[in-house]
This record gives C-alpha cells, sequence and structure tokens, in this order.
C-alpha cells in the first residue's frame, strides 16, 4: 500500500512539473477555436495546462501528448470532447447579477413589448438565457418575471424560458436547481420565502428553487458555433452576459447576427457589463447600458 501511495505522489509530482508542448497547445488552442468559437492565445497555456491536470489524474496519463493524442483519436472524439469542453469554458455567474439590468427589465422592456405584441397576455413571453451556467441567471429572471406577473391587473404573465450552455456539468449542476445559501445572498428576504425552499436537514445548509420557477425553464446543451441553435420559437429577449468576451470580433460579430434572426422585431438583447457592440455590423441599437433592440 505505501509502495502504491508513493508511486501515486510521484505520478503526481511529474505531472505537475510536466508542460505542455507549443505543438500540442497549438492543436489544443485551433481545435477550440473552430469548434466552440473561445479564442485561446499563448498567454492562456499555463492556464490551460492547470485545468487539464485533473482530467489527465483521471485518465492516468503522464503528460499532455499521451492525452493530446487520445483526445484527437476516434474514440477520444467520441468519449473525452465533453469533458475537455467542460474544462475549458469559463463559468462565473451569480443570482441578481447586475441588478440594473432586471430593473430595465421590468420597467421599461416588458411594457414596451406588452404594447407592442400583448407578450404574456396573448401568447407566452419568450426569453433565451445564453450561456445560463450553472442556472443563477435563469432563475432570478423566472423570480423577476413571476414578480412582474403578479403586479398586472389582473395578474397574468405566462412566460417561457430556454436556458442554454455548452457545458453538459454546469447544466446538471443548473437542472437540480439546488444552491448553497451563500450562493443566494444576493435574492431578497422577501423573495427567498416566497420561492427558496430550504432542506429539511438544516445542516445541509441548501436551498432549492420551488418548482413553480423550475417548470418555466428548458435546459439544453448548445454549441454557439452550430450552423442552426434548432429553435423552433421567436424570441422577445436574449440574455447572453459575458460570454462573447471570450470570442474574437469576427466571431461576435456572426453570432450576435444570428441572435438576431431568433429575436422578434423590437425585442432586446442584454450584454454583459465589459462587453460592447461597437465597431460590429449588426442589426441592434443601444436603448441602455448594456442593452440593445432589434429595430421595430
Amino acid at each position: 500500500m505505501a509502495d502504491n501511495i508513493k508511486n501515486s505522489d510521484s505520478n503526481d509530482l511529474n505531472l505537475h512539473r510536466a508542460s505542455m508542448s507549443d505543438k500540442d497547445f497549438n492543436q489544443f488552442s485551433d481545435f477550440i477555436h473552430k469548434e466552440i468559437g473561445i479564442k485561446m492565445p499563448p498567454v492562456k497555456k499555463t492556464m490551460l495546462e492547470s485545468r487539464l491536470q485533473k482530467r489527465l489524474r483521471s485518465l492516468g496519463m503522464k503528460n499532455y501528448t499521451e492525452y493530446c493524442q487520445y483526445v484527437f483519436s476516434p474514440n477520444g472524439f467520441e468519449n473525452e470532447l465533453v469533458h475537455l469542453i467542460n474544462v475549458v469554458t469559463t463559468n462565473k455567474t451569480d443570482f441578481f447579477r447586475e441588478p440594473a439590468h432586471f430593473e430595465y427589465l421590468a420597467k421599461t422592456a416588458l411594457p414596451e413589448l406588452i404594447d407592442m405584441y400583448h407578450v404574456g397576455i396573448k401568447r407566452p413571453f419568450m426569453l433565451w438565457s445564453a450561456g445560463c451556467s450553472t442556472g443563477e441567471e435563469p432563475y432570478t429572471l423566472t423570480i423577476v418575471l413571476s414578480e412582474f406577473g403578479k403586479k398586472l391587473i389582473p395578474p397574468k404573465f405566462d412566460f417561457s424560458i430556454i436556458a442554454t450552455d455548452i457545458s453538459t456539468r454546469v447544466l446538471d449542476h443548473a437542472k437540480t436547481a439546488i444552491y448553497e445559501e451563500s450562493r443566494v445572498e444576493p435574492v431578497p428576504m422577501e423573495l427567498k420565502k416566497k420561492y427558496l425552499l430550504r432542506s429539511k436537514d438544516r445542516k445541509k445548509g441548501v436551498v432549492r428553487i420551488v418548482p413553480e420557477l423550475r417548470s418555466k425553464i428548458r435546459f439544453r446543451r448548445l454549441n454557439f458555433m452550430d450552423g442552426n441553435f434548432g429553435f423552433r420559437e421567436q424570441m422577445d429577449i436574449i440574455f447572453c452576459r459575458n460570454v462573447i468576451i471570450y470570442f474574437d470580433r469576427p466571431t461576435q460579430e456572426t453570432l450576435l447576427n444570428k441572435f438576431c434572426n431568433y429575436l422578434i422585431p423590437g425585442g432586446y438583447v442584454f450584454m454583459g457589463h465589459s462587453e460592447t457592440l461597437s465597431g460590429l455590423d449588426v442589426p441592434l441599437i443601444p436603448v441602455a447600458p448594456t442593452v440593445y433592440r432589434k429595430p421595430i
């Protein structure tokens, strides 16, 4: 047993010291950019090495060249690509992140769309959370939309949310709708009481979104590089926040034009606080900080 532990520690040490060759990094970088649109310049090499170490240990591989050969083999293509994508993608999100967006949604965007199309009343209001990560954004949106509907006279507002991400790992988490109590701290207390269920075992320190909100979201895996997103519905609003920042400018322009193909005239796109459409040829007009609208 001691010898096995010693050998395991030695392998981990060798792996920690191993460095990815430029050839292997370039192969990963080119593939990642082509398949999922994420730019990965040479300065990201150390980050990629660090994120892949756990996969190498899991597979019992000694170096990145062995892993690279496996990933691009027929067997690796079938079984490992999803893990590579999960490792590469960044998933930072919070409940009520960038709260000004939710205020604009409830006070400006929704009233405008109701006046124009009677969304939520004569037909369901459709919203797409693109790059939904572990689900905090779409569940926040269900809370905001539910609260909005309760204030209408009469109180009726029918809505549906499509939430997508390329990472199966974060989607699996999102579907559970279970979060540590520390994760829901940004949710106001009165909303916590309405929409969050505490575990019977208080020691677990977790909560779950109530069923009536969970039923409003359809989670699915989507690669933005796919030619057709496969939506049958037109979207009234698209939230795509802090996602396109990882793509180069030509990819951003192509992607946003694809988004607009699924957006109704007068529909809105909400972007991240550090993202800009300046210099991009897309049919969107700025109407508020990082909020854009498709011309009517």
